[in-house]
């Protein structure tokens, strides 16, 4: 239990004292989850309730030789848990503002050094992550760094790839740029999102039409603090009907 509060307090979780024991029998079943409460390597700071999330949109990825880039590396601790969890053959892009973070860097793991809100860094970052399976944005957390980051590496996802970006709650912070429906803040940019993902339907084809989000986006996922967008090559949608009618 001292152990578990110390977590908590560590993480600010925002479930209750005994939420560690509740979540204790799904550990088993969420490899994310039982590497994360028994780490004893490098620390890593999350939020509780991601772990579902990762493992939810992560799996069909485990032990596929993925290349996952996070964005975000601070101690490396959770550059140490992609690579236990996806398996032999995952690499892992690790990207922070802090050259310190290259001593992270093995066969297995890439570190890149710059500011996720430099479009030409990003630039850079395609040139030398020729594919990204999964990309997490765990980053600075600013409105401008999350928009800039979306727009520049989210059409290099490879099309049946992942986009997550998490901690979107500093959208209503405003040290971090956010405010409530602030203009500009990552989670109004998102929520437009939907709108393009819907653009087949759009009787305005002039001020709006279907465009590289709607043809390549299967869903968007929205969860507490985190949006995962899941990348699928899409067709217009079509109708039919089937059977007998009734009258």
């Amino acid at each position: 239990m001292i152990i578990t509060r110390l977590l908590q307090n560590l993480l600010g979780a925002r479930s209750s004292p005994n939420s560690r024991e509740a979540e204790a029998p799904h550990e088993a079943a969420n490899p994310l989850a039982n590497y994360y409460f028994n780490n004893t390597r490098r620390l890593i700071h999350k939020w509780h309730h991601y772990f579902e999330i990762y493992h939810r949109h992560f799996a069909p990825f485990r032990r596929r030789s993925p290349v996952v880039v996070e964005i975000g590396v601070a101690h490396g601790g959770s550059l140490q848990m992609w690579q236990d969890y996806f398996g032999t053959g995952a690499h892992v892009v690790g990207i922070d503002l802090d050259p310190r973070c290259r001593r992270f860097e093995d066969e297995n793991t890439t570190i890149l050094i710059g500011d996720q809100a430099d479009r030409g860094f990003l630039a850079e970052v395609r040139n030398r992550v020729p594919r990204i399976d999964i990309l997490i944005d765990d980053g600075g957390h600013m409105m401008q760094q999350q928009v800039a980051t979306f727009e520049e590496l989210y059409p290099h996802i490879q099309p049946h790839g992942i986009y997550l970006c998490e901690d979107m709650h500093t959208s209503f912070l405003a040290r971090w740029g956010g405010g409530h429906r602030r203009e500009g803040t990552f989670l109004e940019y998102s929520k437009a999102l939907i709108d393009r993902l819907y653009a087949w339907y759009s009787e305005d084809p002039a001020h709006f039409s279907v465009d590289s989000v709607t043809q390549s986006t299967f869903a968007l996922h929205f969860y507490d603090s985190v949006l995962v967008i899941e990348k699928r090559p899409m067709r217009p949608p079509t109708v039919s009907k089937t059977g007998v009618p009734s009258f």
